[in-house]
């Protein structure tokens, strides 16, 4: 790529924050003033590099796709990059205006109605007036807020918010947009309609897009290039499709470990997830298409207690974490009223409706309608051809992924 070709570039940028505890012999208010007056405050030492020597180079135009999981430094990079924050060494050089969505109300001030906001935000992109009367009417039929529009929007739901924050973004002509995974928080339609605009705003307008999202459908339908963060270095560049897997490749090595002691997991912890292991029909038998597959799910509880009211659920997900089908104590009307202190849980899948290939497993569990425990990458589940139609026959793998059983038939005319 030549000198004249990037819309941004990164050269060995880190980003530092001091996590240090600021500490006083003080036991009262009086003596903590004082302490502090007189600068007798003990400092402790703690330095995180939430980014550390990321270098990179976006083609102007380009939509380009950041993954990595949470913690990996994708939000501190963003907002380097926005400007919102200074790297700690390293040099960033944006070409053009930057319009982001990072985060729910970011640049929108809470007292000021929709339409007033929409113009606060031209000016901080350094848009003229006449510019922004020019896209009014388009941004607000893209957000669909129309009978709010004079309403302040700390009265807005958060769905409301990103609609009109989002066609805000889009519609106000930066050089370059960028997003954060706050779409998610809107509708299925919103999301998609988004993902359309920001396809028109490469391929149209020929403007730069960074996407942050862990939907890496939407990602590799987007993007043509990604990067691969982890714990705050770049560990992956290059083709978008070739970056997801290298994504995947290591969340199934993170998710490797026995369950009891993974980190990555969110709950009250009052019931614990400790092992998954994926089965055929018994035990040692391969994992086949069209035939019961079997998921036993190890836990125990943090007071060694019986746990009542418990609820176990499981998520498929397929090769780029799309989710496929969802198995649940709740929606089979089997919650355990009580379960023992520690314990297996076993589910059957009849004629397993996958297509030969690897799949993951999302597991959490609730009781008493708060969760207890979620492992989003909780292992694997390595699926074999099998004669699911029991025709000898399976569609081909780019068809889909699911197989559902259906049988055909015609009526004579006569």
């Amino acid at each position: 790529m030549s000198s004249d070709q990037f819309a941004l570039r990164a050269q060995g940028i880190g980003k530092q924050y001091d996590l240090s505890a600021h500490t006083s012999s003080a036991t009262t208010m009086a003596e903590a003033v004082v302490d502090r007056v007189r600068g007798r405050t003990r400092r402790d030492p703690q330095m995180l590099w939430a980014l550390d020597d990321v270098s990179f180079d976006i083609e102007a135009g380009a939509a380009y796709g950041i993954i990595g999981r949470n913690g990996a430094g994708k939000s501190t990079l963003l907002k380097i990059l926005s400007r919102i924050t200074r790297p700690t060494r390293g040099e960033v050089e944006v070409r053009g205006r930057v319009g982001s969505l990072l985060e729910v109300g970011t640049g929108f001030h809470p007292e000021l109605t929709g339409r007033e906001n929409i113009f606060l935000n031209g000016a901080i992109l350094g848009m003229r007036r006449r510019e922004i009367v020019r896209q009014f009417d388009a941004i607000v039929a893209f957000a669909e807020t129309e009978a709010f529009l004079d309403v302040p929007v700390k009265r807005y739901s958060s769905g409301m918010y990103v609609r009109l924050a989002f066609a805000v973004a889009a519609h106000l002509e930066p050089d370059i947009l960028i997003v954060d995974e706050v779409l998610a928080v809107g509708d299925a339609a919103f999301q998609k309609k988004c993902l359309g605009k920001m396809g028109d705003v490469t391929r149209q307008d020929g403007r730069t897009v960074l996407l942050v999202s862990h939907n890496l459908v939407a990602v590799t339908g987007l993007c043509s290039r990604a990067m691969l963060l982890d714990q705050g270095r770049l560990v992956s560049e290059g083709p978008v499709h070739t970056v997801a897997a290298d994504y995947m490749r290591s969340l199934e090595q993170h998710g490797a470990n026995d369950l009891a002691t993974r980190t990555d997991r969110s709950g009250t912890g009052k019931l614990k997830l400790t092992s998954v292991r994926v089965s055929g029909p018994t035990l040692h038998a391969p994992v086949q298409s069209g035939e019961d597959a079997v998921i036993s799910i190890g836990y125990e509880t943090a007071d060694g207690k019986p746990a009542r009211n418990v609820c176990f659920s499981c998520g498929i997900r397929g090769a780029f974490d799309e989710r496929l089908f969802h198995l649940s104590t709740a929606f089979a009307g089997e919650d355990f009223p009580v379960v023992p202190a520690t314990g297996v849980v076993h589910c059957r899948i009849a004629r397993l409706p996958l297509q030969p290939g690897s799949y993951r497993l999302a597991l959490f569990t609730m009781t008493a309608q708060e969760v207890t425990d979620y492992v989003p990458h909780a292992g694997g589940l390595d699926v074999e051809a099998g004669d699911f139609f029991g025709s000898g026959r399976l569609p081909p793998l780019d068809e889909g992924q699911l197989l559902v059983g259906h049988d055909w038939k015609i009526d004579s005319a006569e």
